[in-house]
């Protein structure tokens, strides 16, 4: 039976959150999030409020000690100014008993016969101090309250969406999860502060850029060492990302849990990695205003994120996982059963030809196996003799002889499948006789994987866009920490600790 490749595709959702819901699900998790943000900043103003007046609560014994000491002047005088001291700091604004507090110390100090006439008021004027203290803790709690009940109601949708996602592959997860290798649970969130970290410094580089290449007015010394605290803030960022990064990375399973959606199996002779390892110029104007950290593999990964959450077999004991594709690891000498169940799990097998037996076995299997619709090959640039020993491993001949691949590309064509095997082949741009095209290696491989698809009745838009939305997404979540710091600043503030 011959089944169309976009039937592939909506077989692969079976158990999936809808698209729609996907769509729900994230719009009620940043909603959720907003929400949460203001409700705890409205709950540690209550706290605030409540610390207050619980620390203004023994006003009354203060004033008895005031009175106590009184009777005992001059003796008493530190006592005196001690009470005074308390009502400074504890009272609250706008206080009534504190001035009259204050200036019976100083008429206590003086020598004055009228520290009792002037101190006679006080504990009405405590009354109304700790009714105001009420009343501003009831509302700023009253205040706090619907924020928190809405906060509460979004995070529990939040976990129902989220178990609902992470049962949706819940297959995959099984089996990929025998093949991940044990890390501490503190590295993965430790490095992201990192990483965190050396975004803020990237981020801080290129504003001190932009403002002293581009802003009028700024004298030339200021300009100069802008421009320098411009260098030390990049080189600084790029060695703490270079560490940080592959050990904040997600495992496969992390991957997986958090995306919901059937995977993409990406898989690659270990030789490539290198290659794949190289970062190159963001796409049109992002390349010249803002430093590019991302491999190849996190931007085709990213362009292929459209379709599902992308994951690959790790070379074995490499000690730091590739950035890009989520790693998982097979026993050497025993890959080929879970390869096989994975191409069955995917919804798309994304091959990069090249050099190894195991990889034109993967060839054969998927092309045996498994649907046509499923498989999307690469094809790089440089290997002669490639396409004849591809249309060894199909069953319709390529084609590829008439596309030139000794360009020197990373990847010189992408090739997918109609129904019966026909094969669609893509060219990569720049193509010999045309002028190369503004954007990175991988920009362009998403474009032509996108055209690909199209072309056999599988569209996903925007492809090419999705290429650096990762990196522009982690920095907008490392700005979204600035806010985040003032909410811990305050409530370190409310526990003493700050």
């Amino acid at each position: 039976m011959i089944t169309h490749p976009a039937v592939v595709l909506r077989h692969g959702e079976v158990g999936e959150l809808s698209s729609g819901l996907r769509a729900l699900a994230r719009f009620v998790a940043v909603v959720a999030a907003v929400v949460t943000y203001v409700a705890l900043h409205f709950a540690i103003t209550a706290g605030f409020d409540l610390r207050d007046r619980d620390a203004f609560h023994d006003a009354p014994e203060q004033y008895a000690a005031f009175l106590a000491a009184v009777d005992r002047l001059p003796s008493s005088i530190g006592e005196v100014r001690a009470v005074a001291a308390w009502f400074e700091e504890n009272a609250p604004s706008g206080s009534e008993s504190r001035p009259s507090i204050w200036l019976g110390a100083s008429l206590a100090e003086d020598g004055s016969a009228n520290v009792l006439k002037v101190v006679d008021d006080v504990p009405a004027e405590i009354d109304r101090d700790r009714a105001a203290l009420d009343a501003a803790f009831d509302a700023s709690a009253e205040a706090a309250r619907p924020w928190l009940e809405v906060s509460a109601a979004l995070l529990v949708l939040v976990l129902l969406f989220r178990y609902r996602r992470r049962t949706a592959n819940a297959e995959v997860v099984e089996l990929v999860s025998r093949f991940v290798p044990h890390r501490p649970r503190w590295r993965r969130p430790v490095f992201l502060v990192v990483s965190g970290v050396g975004y803020l410094l990237m981020v801080s580089g290129f504003l001190s850029f932009v403002t002293a290449t581009r802003a009028k007015g700024i004298p030339w010394s200021v300009r100069g060492f802008m421009l320098l605290g411009c260098v030390v803030a990049l080189v600084i960022a790029y060695f703490v990302l270079r560490c940080s990064r592959p050990r904040s990375a997600r495992g496969a399973v992390q991957a997986l849990r958090a995306d919901g959606r059937t995977p993409v199996l990406y898989l690659r002779s270990f030789g490539d990695d290198a290659t794949a390892a190289r970062v190159d110029e963001m796409p049109g104007a992002l390349s010249t205003a803002l430093l590019s950290v991302s491999t190849r593999e996190e931007q085709l990964v990213e362009a292929l994120g459209a379709f599902g959450p992308v994951i690959a077999v790790g070379r074995p004991r490499e000690p730091l996982p590739h950035l890009g594709a989520a790693r998982f690891y097979l026993p050497f000498h025993d890959w080929q059963p879970a390869v096989l169940r994975l191409m069955e799990l995917c919804r798309l097998i994304v091959l990069r030809l090249g050099e190894g037996d195991g990889l034109w076995w993967e060839v054969d299997q998927a092309s045996t196996t498994q649907p046509a619709g499923k498989l999307v090959l690469l094809v790089p640039g440089e290997r002669d003799g490639l396409g004849e020993r591809l249309d060894e491993h199909l069953p319709k001949p390529t084609g590829l002889d008439g596309v030139v691949t000794g360009t020197g590309l990373w990847t010189a064509a992408v090739v997918v499948f109609g129904p019966d095997w026909t094969p669609r082949v893509v060219p990569v741009p720049p193509v010999p006789g045309q002028r190369a095209p503004r954007g990175s290696a991988a920009h362009h491989v998403a474009r032509a994987v996108q055209e690909a698809l199209d072309s056999v009745g599988v569209r996903k838009r925007a492809m090419a866009l999705r290429v650096n939305s990762g990196l522009l997404l982690t920095i907008g979540k490392v700005l979204l920490l600035i806010p985040l710091a003032a909410l811990v600043v305050r409530f370190l503030r409310l526990v003493g600790l700050w």
